[in-house]
């Protein structure tokens, strides 16, 4: 990918009390980051030489006025830094969650969402936030994915993707009461969050991706004798599905049971899953590398990606923090960022 083809992405320092400085510290220490990306850090200053100090590192950076002029930068070999001023350093306890981080990080992430919308940005890649300090803070939404949608405007289906190298998932309910998640199964959400991933998985890149549909119950519901969902609600949606044309031949099989289904997926017989719920998804993928996983948000108007890993605040501040996480992460909105601006920039059929 030539200088002059970079997708310009959008960084954040994350929690200001957890290891999202130090982690951005890490990734753009590498020179192989603004390889991928026209990066463009934007957080407070002194978060951000924390970070270094706490990495061990010193990352040289390109003072820029504001998001509005990322696309202007004719040397993207150092990442640009767009100085904010959200959260005072004495409002900031280390490993603790609190209110003003909370609100820093929705302020940041806000001012981002903003320039997606007045389109100077083609991605998102945010560092570990904590739900309960952006809920101290001012967030109405049981999660950052359903702030994200509202703020740009979603109407259709939305959902949350965790990725693990070329492993997929996608979820029918996410942030629910275990109670409840059956209630929110229907053909239609299913039918969505298979298409949303298969399109996600396009745009990342991958021409043909394999989509597998995962049961509900214990043994796919044993014929009906353990429950009806895959009777009645899972395979007729897999065959619509299946009715339909695609880019790809036959990308949609299922439903298969949950306690499997991810031995066909590592055997590499798909690339993507759709689950019914968090952790029926969340468990393997973490099981099968923690360090390495990454949290899409699908359906929104623009990429954003994030370690799937949370704030560690048991370690935040010790200089320990794996970045490999946040390095997919960014390699992912670098990909689907460039693929979102080819989009923009297309003509109206």
């Amino acid at each position: 990918m030539s200088k002059a083809s970079l997708p310009v992405v959008a960084l954040t320092l994350g929690d200001p009390s957890g290891i999202g400085a130090e982690l951005i510290a890490c990734l753009l220490a590498r020179p192989q980051a603004t390889e991928q990306a026209n990066l463009v850090l934007v957080g407070d200053p002194w978060l951000w030489e924390q970070g270094q100090r706490i990495a061990g590192l010193q990352v040289a950076t390109a003072a820029l006025a504001d998001l509005s002029a990322a696309r202007e930068r004719a040397d993207t070999r150092l990442p640009a830094f767009v100085a904010v001023d959200t959260i005072a350093q004495a409002d900031v306890v280390q490993g603790q969650v609190g209110a003003a981080g909370g609100r820093s990080v929705l302020q940041v992430l806000d001012q981002c969402m903003d320039a997606a919308l007045a389109g100077d940005i083609d991605a998102i890649c945010f560092a570990p936030l904590n739900k309960q300090a952006m809920k101290l803070g001012g967030l109405r939404h049981e999660d950052e994915l359903h702030h994200f949608a509202e703020y740009l405007g979603v109407t259709g289906y939305f959902c949350e993707f965790n990725t693990l190298g070329d492993l997929w998932t996608s979820r029918i309910s996410s942030h629910v009461p275990l109670k409840d998640v059956a209630g929110y199964l229907s053909q239609e959400r299913i039918s969505q969050a298979a298409e949303l991933i298969y399109n996600a998985l396009r745009a990342s890149g991958l021409a043909a991706p394999k989509v597998a549909i995962a049961g509900f119950n214990p043994h796919n519901g044993d014929g009906g004798t353990c429950g009806r969902e895959e009777i009645d609600i899972i395979a007729p949606a897999v065959q619509a599905l299946q009715a339909r044309d695609w880019p790809s031949d036959a990308p949609f099989h299922g439903p298969f049971p949950a306690d499997t289904i991810f031995l066909k997926a590592q055997a590499g017989e798909y690339q993507a899953i759709v689950t019914m719920y968090h952790d029926q998804g969340q468990i393997a993928i973490k099981l099968l590398g923690f360090s390495r996983g990454v949290t899409v948000q699908g359906g929104l108007p623009i990429p954003i990606t994030t370690p799937a890993h949370g704030t560690a605040y048991d370690i935040a501040g010790q200089g320990k923090a794996n970045v490999e996480a946040t390095w997919q992460a960014l390699q992912i909105a670098a990909r689907m960022g460039a693929a979102h601006r080819d989009r923009q920039a297309a003509p109206a059929l």
